[in-house]
């Protein structure tokens, strides 16, 4: 497939440019690897819930390989900077040293084996010559490296935006796919059908997340038992829904004062936000300020609740496997040459979008970090 092929180059070309970083090249190969098992489980998906599970990892794959690409390249924009320092505080060395060789190499052999004071001094300086010559074979041969070395740095960064739009072309053509498949999914367990007239009373009449959380079971009708299994044994276990980093924790008041009881998570634009768990999806839409949320229940009395996403996948009822996707992040994927970076630095084009995650329990806010791995990020 095409878009398979495309980022397996976005992942493979980062692991030659950084041969003496194993940890780079590897997490570049693992990405390729995890894409092309997405791309044989796509050919071989016979559902749209095949469908939906396989694009869900084709497009993780595409997020870890850009992931590894852009790592890669600021490590090499790093190297490049340490070299071009290097080089430029022995600049004064190196056009002596140039000199040396260029008036050696413009004198004739006889002339500069001669010496003024006669053949005891030629014998001498022939032998400081004998001396000098392999230190200065050496001094070549390091300034020749380095200069090669910065020269194909500067090559990959220059070829690098091509290689990122390839990547970010195959990510958008896997997200239209996965929108696409999950709309023709039809074969998912439900476990209750959501009332539309109850669901918007209910948003009309609450003013804050907990009330509109505790009133949850009013806007559903033929409810069954759940099946689902217990989680309490994987507390502080879970995945975090979303590729990021920690931006703030509960209780961690932001730039307005406002504190939440939940934590804020940086993630780059379009994010897959999956859910960590098999869980009932119990709400998906806009409510209050917090954007288009997604709610989720794993086991009776325990929720988890995603604000902040752009786009919700799911109907209000349906029993979801763990890893299922539930939505992606707002924004738009940055231009190829904004994401290259600079002087080693990371553009500020990355993490520009925020996800709030609450888990309520019994009805009450507690710590997302007891149920999260948050270390991850």
């Amino acid at each position: 497939m095409r878009l398979i092929a495309g980022v397996l180059a976005v992942g493979l070309m980062t692991a030659p440019a950084l041969a003496q970083d194993n940890g780079a090249a590897e997490a570049a190969r693992a990405a390729a690897d995890r894409l092309a098992a997405a791309g044989v489980q796509l050919d071989e998906a016979e559902g749209a819930r095949d469908r939906v599970k396989a694009l869900t990892e084709t497009i993780q794959a595409f997020e870890n390989g850009l992931e590894a690409m852009r790592d890669g390249l600021r490590r090499a924009a790093i190297r490049e900077e340490v070299l071009n320092r290097e080089l430029q505080s022995r600049e004064d060395e190196i056009s002596k040293l140039l000199g040396v060789l260029q008036s050696m190499g413009s004198a004739p052999s006889p002339v500069l084996l001669l010496h003024p004071s006669g053949p005891v001094g030629t014998a001498r300086s022939g032998m400081i010559l004998a001396d000098v010559t392999p230190a200065l074979n050496t001094r070549v041969s390091e300034l020749r490296d380095k200069l090669q070395e910065v020269s194909v740095l500067r090559a990959l960064q220059q070829s690098a935006a091509d290689r990122l739009q390839q990547g970010l072309d195959g990510a958008q053509e896997a997200r239209t796919a996965l929108s696409k498949a999950i709309a023709d999914r039809t074969d998912l367990p439900q476990r209750f059908t959501a009332d539309p007239v109850k669901t918007a009373l209910l948003i009309a009449s609450t003013e804050t997340l907990e009330g509109f959380a505790s009133g949850l079971s009013q806007i559903a009708t033929e409810e069954s038992a759940s099946t689902l299994p217990d989680i309490l044994d994987r507390k502080g276990a879970l995945p975090l829904p979303v590729k990021g980093r920690i931006l703030r924790r509960a209780g961690e008041a932001d730039a307005a004062g406002i504190a939440r009881p939940g934590i804020v998570m940086a993630t780059r634009p379009r994010a897959l936000v999956i859910t960590p768990t098999a869980a009932t999806l119990r709400y998906t839409g806009p409510l209050l300020d917090y954007g288009n949320v997604t709610i989720l229940e794993p086991q009776a009395g325990i929720l988890l609740v995603f604000a902040g996403l752009d786009v919700v996948y799911g109907q209000a009822g349906q029993v979801l496997s763990a890893g299922s996707p539930v939505g992606l992040m707002g924004g738009n994927d940055p231009d190829p040459g904004a994401l290259l970076p600079r002087d080693g630095q990371e553009t500020a084009t990355g993490q520009t979008e925020t996800l709030y995650i609450e888990v309520r329990q019994d009805n009450t806010s507690v710590d997302p970090a007891e149920w999260f791995k948050t270390d991850e990020g």
